[in-house]
């Protein structure tokens, strides 16, 4: 008789967990992601997930949005059986949380039924029980995610405070949630209950100030794609890095000849100039810049809802017939 030979999954396992008891990897040290996995060991990207998912229920490994995989600080000095969960347990909410969590740490490339399958211990095809298909999966998670915040029942005073609470609040989501960038442009709007609720909170502070609908909708549009231009570039790092193993600080690092070179060539003195003054080199916090935009993004709009403000009227735009 054929002896059946090992998963693949748990041979990545097995290997994953030598080099954490040895003492290789170290607590907090970053384990191959899923796509690392994919191209070491050259399986599926749900064979990856389930050999990651075993990992951490054994108590290996964490999973910390936006940075990944990593050893856990309490991982045992030997492997605890992992326990699957009971199919009769699995419902529509924790499928959509166990997605969100794969895209938060991985991305949204890397989510697959497959994989939130082997993420939460059940068949594979049993999310589908639940879950028509990944696209019907994405939408559901965005409405979920775009319903994580709420707003005060009573508004602050003035149309800015309220436009500014808007603003805060979309970032603080893409902020948690950068994949929701990649879900739709500003042309094709989802449209799902809790992303409206942004809309009507923008629509509701400009209300009543004597704008036209086409006016009030720029001002909306305007800010949040604000928010989510800004987010974009959260999530592209974030790509960047799970692709190529590379940092922020790590790629700026590899680039220091080609900046030097550009300096050098006296094509561009501001620029040379500029970087030579900062002494500590510039660091992009998106926070920062965030919070350094929104300021003039607003008085831009006051100049338009108040009138006589900074800046001249914008022009009125015709209505689509």
């Amino acid at each position: 008789m054929a002896v059946q030979s090992e998963p693949p999954y748990l041979r990545i396992v097995a290997e994953i967990r030598r080099r954490i008891t040895s003492g290789e990897l170290a607590p907090g040290d970053r384990v191959p992601s899923t796509r690392g996995i994919v191209k070491e060991w050259g399986v599926a990207l749900a064979t990856a997930t389930k050999a990651l998912t075993t990992l951490r229920l054994e108590g290996f490994v964490e999973t910390l949005p936006r940075v990944g995989t990593v050893v856990s600080d309490r991982a045992p000095a030997a492997p605890v059986k992992a326990r699957t969960q009971p199919e009769h347990d699995l419902t529509r909410e924790r499928i959509v949380r166990a997605a969100m969590d794969i895209a938060d740490t991985e991305g949204l490339a890397a989510l697959s039924m497959r994989g939130v399958a082997a993420r939460l211990g059940v068949a594979a095809m049993s999310p589908y029980r639940h879950v028509g298909s990944k696209d019907d999966l994405v939408l559901l998670m965005a409405d979920a995610a775009f319903g994580e915040a709420r707003y005060p029942a009573v508004p602050p005073a003035g149309w800015r405070a309220r436009l500014e609470l808007g603003g805060r609040t979309l970032w603080s989501l893409f902020r948690k949630h950068p994949w929701l960038t990649q879900l739709a442009p500003l042309t094709r709007p989802l449209l799902l209950p809790q992303l409206m609720t942004h809309a009507e909170w923008a629509l509701a502070a400009l209300d009543g100030h004597g704008l036209d609908p086409v006016t009030m909708m720029d001002v909306h549009v305007l800010l949040y794609g604000y928010v989510q231009g800004l987010a974009v570039g959260l999530e592209q790092e974030a790509q960047a890095a799970a692709t190529t193993g590379v940092s922020e600080d790590g790629w700026m690092e590899q680039q220091a000849a080609a900046l030097n070179s550009l300096v050098a060539s006296g094509r561009y003195p501001v620029f040379s100039r500029v970087t030579a003054s900062l002494a500590d080199g510039y660091e992009l916090r998106f926070d920062e810049l965030f919070e350094f935009g929104l300021g003039p993004l607003l008085d831009g709009f006051a100049s338009v809802i108040e009138g006589g403000g900074p800046g001249p009227v914008a022009p009125a735009r015709p209505v689509r017939r």
